[in-house]
């Protein structure tokens, strides 16, 4: 694995200490992903067959995306702020700053012993022990060989949540990040009861009527840059109202952008109340985690994320004009 400046421990140096406590608290980042919730309820699983006692629980009191509803363990998830249950040891996954645990930070604030394991590189860590791989193409990957280290029995149901954490993170294996590594980690996965088939239906074909609204109103309002390599769309708190949608129906619409022949960096933005969450992502050899930071973000090379203050029609300026779009479409009521 490549060293990060956050890394201070070892995977087996977590397994044993995983095992010398009881009571966990288990949280991922704001606006969990497939990567995020597999990593989680694979982890619990794992550490309640060793006996312990665990709560998995959600950045922010808001309804997961329901492709993900399927999981394992998902009808069991409690936003952090409602948690009022013993936390002694606290575990972060799949996200490497206070920042982005949300109401889960206050949690990891009152735990006597906290651990991270993630796959997003930063500067410094956040927990007393602290494992970043930024070359494992998702957390559940870490997560897999953690439990195997535990001496867990690697059985479907943690597979199954590995499994989609894996198969999402890398697009159905077909992003950058889908390396040898991650299909050999898939094949084990597999092996021990992941169903490649039903988790893909699962995800990726059980969209809502809303969702694929949104996807007609995010295509209306594509812009491209002149040379045709990156594009950008928007949709408003209007557009969501007007389509009977919730924010997790529009998680697919980035990777539409993305499917774009000569595209190699798609931008999309997403109103929220008194701010917009903006997603990017990569073909080939773009960096967008450069762009997200310059916007107080980041993530990956070829996926990262951000958050805007400010409205909607500033987000489409500013990224506009950082992607080189000279005249993005607008919503209705605004102009630059």
């Amino acid at each position: 694995m490549a060293v990060t400046p956050q890394t201070n421990t070892t995977l087996e140096a977590i397994a044993q200490a995983l095992l010398e406590h009881d009571n966990y608290v288990i949280c991922g980042h704001v606006s969990p992903d497939g990567d995020c919730l597999g990593s989680q309820l694979a982890l619990a699983a794992a550490l309640r067959q060793c006996g312990k006692q665990v709560a998995c629980v959600l950045a922010r009191n808001e309804p997961i995306d329901g492709t993900l509803a399927f999981l394992p363990g998902a009808d069991s998830l409690v936003p952090a702020a409602h948690y009022d249950g013993p936390c002694d040891g606290f575990v972060a996954v799949d996200v490497p700053t206070p920042e982005r645990l949300g109401d889960g930070a206050a949690l990891q604030a009152r735990a006597s012993f906290t651990v991270t394991v993630d796959h997003h590189a930063v500067p410094k860590a956040m927990s007393r022990l602290s494992y970043t791989d930024p070359d494992a193409a998702s957390t559940t990957m870490l997560i897999w060989e953690l439990a195997r280290l535990m001496g867990c029995d690697r059985d479907r149901i943690i597979a199954t949540c590995a499994y989609t954490g894996l198969m999402t993170d890398t697009g159905r294996f077909q992003h950058q990040n889908a390396d040898a590594r991650a299909f050999a980690a898939g094949a084990e996965m597999v092996a021990a009861g992941a169903d490649p088939a039903a988790i893909a239906r699962n995800f990726y074909q059980n969209r809502s009527r809303a969702s694929v609204a949104l996807e007609a109103l995010a295509i209306d309002h594509m812009a491209f840059s002149p040379d045709g390599r990156a594009v950008m769309s928007w949709l408003s708190l209007d557009d969501f109202a007007r389509c009977g949608a919730v924010k997790s129906d529009a998680e697919p619409l980035i990777d539409v952008l993305r499917s774009v022949r000569g595209v190699e960096v798609a931008c999309m933005l997403r109103e929220q109340a008194g701010e917009v969450r903006g997603s990017l992502r990569a073909k080939g050899d773009a960096d967008v985690a450069a762009i997200a930071r310059a916007f107080g973000g980041g993530g990956h090379t070829a996926a990262a994320g951000f958050t805007f203050c400010g409205t909607l029609a500033e987000a489409i300026s500013a990224l506009a004009a950082r992607l080189g779009i000279e005249e993005p479409c607008l919503p209705a009521e605004a102009s630059l």
